[in-house]
């Protein structure tokens, strides 16, 4: 579901001095990306950089689902969602919905680095209770422990979200987000970098219907695909992985998630390095798609760091 209001963004707007790349977007074009809201979400950063040289709409949603879904069905242009973190891992609801549910392609990947803040309505340090998406509590688990293991927990949709309901809230309540979302609801960041592991970054993926042109940038590429695998005896997975290896094609993340077919079925993702324009990764990748029952292209794309 889309959140009321949308916020416009013009090319040339100051992030930073941070210059991004071409995505390799249609002139002229009217361009809507959608992102996890409200506003002060690492979503909503990433899409404000991305949208840093080229006019165009953010639009808000309250969940990742119904921004991936908005793209598949046009009613905006494009998505930008959270695929991976560094300390949690993958965002499955990504995963899952780009595997089963739509025909979406990844054309950029855009990693942020993520630097959590608790936050408290004017300063207040007595903390009972700490809001949060699922992952930032996560990620800042051990800094909870040590400094308010008392405190109760609770998960929302996202870390503006939580923002929000500290700034509407009783004392006694803290939030775990950005400082753009401490700015936008007048909180009072009381501790700063509280993620447990300094190299706490998420890469976000750029969805479309269509599939861009290779960029013409020296850029490092990525290739995501997803398949199951022709039956489940013993060495199948190996075969496949064999495939890559004797053509020198690097695999930088497998993971595996349930077929939805029956217990104990999966399917697996593959991220390779390097792109379709590069014969190997072709041929690698028709190998695979041969040992398989059926195989899916999430895409081949850039991959910058913000």
């Amino acid at each position: 579901m889309m959140i009321k209001g949308t916020t416009k963004v013009f090319a040339g707007v100051p992030r930073g001095g941070i210059a991004l790349p071409n995505v390799n977007r249609e002139p002229f074009a009217a361009i809507q990306v959608g992102y996890l809201g409200p506003s002060g979400t690492y979503s909503e950063e990433t899409a404000l950089r991305l949208c840093e040289k080229t006019a165009c709409e953010l639009k808000p949603y309250t969940t990742i689902d119904s921004v991936i879904r908005a793209v598949a069905t046009g009613e905006i242009t494009e998505g930008i969602v959270p695929i991976e973190n560094s300390i949690e891992g993958s965002v499955n609801i990504t995963l899952d919905v780009l595997a089963h549910d739509v025909e979406l392609v990844i054309v950029s990947e855009f990693v942020l680095p993520i630097r959590h803040a608790l936050l408290t309505k004017g300063g207040e340090k007595k903390i009972d209770c700490i809001i949060s998406h699922p992952q930032p509590l996560a990620q800042c688990r051990n800094y909870i422990a040590r400094h308010y293991p008392q405190a109760r927990l609770e998960a929302v949709e996202s870390t503006a979200k939580a923002a929000q309901l500290v700034a509407e809230g009783a004392p006694g309540l803290a939030a775990i987000g950005s400082l753009r979302a401490a700015e936008i609801h007048s909180l009072t960041m009381i501790d700063n970098d509280i993620q447990d592991c300094n190299n706490n970054c998420t890469r976000f993926i750029l969805l479309r219907q269509k599939k861009s042109q290779i960029s013409e940038e020296p850029v490092q590429y990525k290739t995501s695909i997803v398949c199951k695998m022709n039956g489940e005896r013993p060495g199948s997975l190996c075969e496949l992985l064999l495939e890559f290896s004797r053509r020198d094609v690097n695999l930088s993340k497998i993971e595996s998630r349930p077929a939805r077919t029956s217990l104990g079925e999966y399917i697996f993702f593959f991220d390779i390095e390097g792109g379709l324009h590069e014969a190997h990764v072709r041929q690698a990748i028709q190998a695979v798609k041969e040992r398989s029952l059926w195989l899916k292209n999430l895409g081949s794309y850039p991959c910058y760091v913000l």
